[in-house]
């Protein structure tokens, strides 16, 4: 259980960029109602920033280039904003081991060292809070470990980056080709100047790892789950879609699955696909975050909004920093780390799925027998079939039933080989529906 504050929480903030600048100001313009909802007032003692003197407009008392210093200094509550690991992970792993609450938007760092800072909260006492790490403003890790603690979750699916759904929407729209529409989203400032960890997937992945660890009571890391990002993704892909009436989406899928062989165990992926429009996760466009949850006694949920930027996130936020801001004053503790029931990670190889393939063909008679032969082969069932003649080539499409990974994958290389087979255009994984 926390020490109970007597006087006003006191907060050090590291960080202030977009989203640190946002909390500040907030803090400040709604003093009155903050303290009205903690018990007592939350004063800001010190932020610490790279170079205090590119912010001129805030009060020099209160900048500070020495994070370890403020961290170590008397306050209540740590709010970090810096991201990354290091060192932010020596940071907050020293304001937990001293008894001081964290909040946190930093979602690889929680994926990457989640546990160690879970067993530093523990064994002091201290509140480690991070609604923000994951869809923004859109309240949902808090659902997730409270709300439906009394519910069995069995899966997670959502879209938690929203320059790769812009980038996906925008193709969409358009018709434009994957270069170019990425060009365009970092002029609209969707994109950052060094895209990778976001269409590459490895924010989602972090994210993924996350919801996973809540919704199933398993730690999972980063390193845990199946990443494919959306640079692959091509106008032919999302033209091919439509003739499915599907859109393409970067998912986020976490499942609870079991059988006889395996027993139960957690499969945790990021990769594009094919979703039926009709889907709710197929409306949600532009930069926005959606994400569905499928529980046994609560059913089909849907949570959705904003994913990012400065005033989303930081609603998150300061939604996290009331909440154990409350908990100092009333001397007790949030929720801790649920990681009773220890189930394994599923590999992908393993995890079943649905593809989609595209390939060119001879077009002659025949084909179609030989391509099905080695589906049945890898005891792949094909669900659907297309073939459109082009002159002296032909385009088949072929749509499967679910199977393991590995025999889908092993089909497609052996596809491949086939004389009449000239090249494998594309393959895309498919999720709801029939096809």
């Amino acid at each position: 259980m926390s020490e109970r504050v007597r006087g006003p929480v006191r907060v050090a903030l590291l960080g202030y960029g977009t989203v640190g600048t946002e909390v500040a100001r907030l803090l400040e313009e709604h003093a009155t109602d903050f303290a009205a909802r903690v018990g007592t007032s939350i004063e800001l003692t010190g932020i610490a920033v790279r170079r205090p003197d590119r912010h001129p407009d805030v009060p020099a008392e209160l900048l500070t280039a020495d994070a370890a210093s403020l961290v170590n200094d008397d306050v209540d509550v740590v709010v970090e904003l810096i991201g990354g690991i290091e060192p932010a992970r020596t940071l907050l792993l020293d304001a937990l081991r001293a008894g001081k609450s964290v909040v946190t938007a930093n979602k690889a760092l929680l994926a990457e060292h989640g546990a160690e800072l879970f067993a530093a909260a523990d064994s002091s006492g201290a509140d480690l809070y991070f609604e923000a790490s994951v869809a923004g403003a859109i309240p949902l890790l808090r659902p997730l470990r409270e709300s439906l603690a009394g519910d069995r979750i069995t899966r997670v699916m959502g879209i938690v980056n929203g320059t790769t759904n812009f980038i996906l929407s925008a193709m969409d729209s358009s018709g434009a080709g994957y270069s170019e529409t990425l060009e365009e989203a970092a002029r609209l400032g969707y994109a950052e100047a060094d895209p990778t960890a976001d269409v590459d997937g490895f924010d989602a992945a972090s994210k993924a790892a996350i919801l996973a660890s809540l919704a199933f009571h398993t730690r999972v890391s980063a390193a845990d789950v199946y990443r494919e990002g959306i640079a692959e993704v091509t106008a032919s892909d999302i033209a091919a879609a439509k003739t499915l009436d599907r859109t393409v989406k970067l998912l986020a899928i976490c499942e609870r699955v079991s059988d006889t062989e395996n027993g139960e165990s957690v499969a945790v992926r990021v990769h594009p696909v094919m979703l039926p429009r009709k889907h709710p996760l197929s409306s949600v466009d532009g930069a926005f975050n959606a994400v569905y949850v499928e529980a046994d006694a609560a059913g089909e949920l849907m949570f959705y909004g904003q994913g990012a930027g400065g005033s989303p996130t930081a609603s998150a936020v300061l939604g996290d920093l009331i909440a154990v801001a409350r908990n100092r004053v009333q001397g007790s503790r949030g929720s801790r780390e649920s990681a009773y029931a220890a189930l394994p990670v599923r590999p992908f190889a393993q995890t079943t799925t649905r593809y989609h393939i595209s390939l060119d063909v001879a077009d002659r008679a025949g084909v179609l027998a030989q391509v099905a032969a080695v589906f049945a082969a890898h005891e792949v069932s094909i669900a659907v079939v297309r073939q459109r003649g082009r002159a002296q080539d032909a385009s088949l499409v072929v749509v499967t039933h679910s199977a393991s990974d590995a025999a889908l994958r092993a089909t497609v290389d052996d596809v491949a080989k086939l004389d009449a087979v000239h090249q494998v255009v594309s393959v895309m994984r498919v999720e709801g529906g029939e096809p």
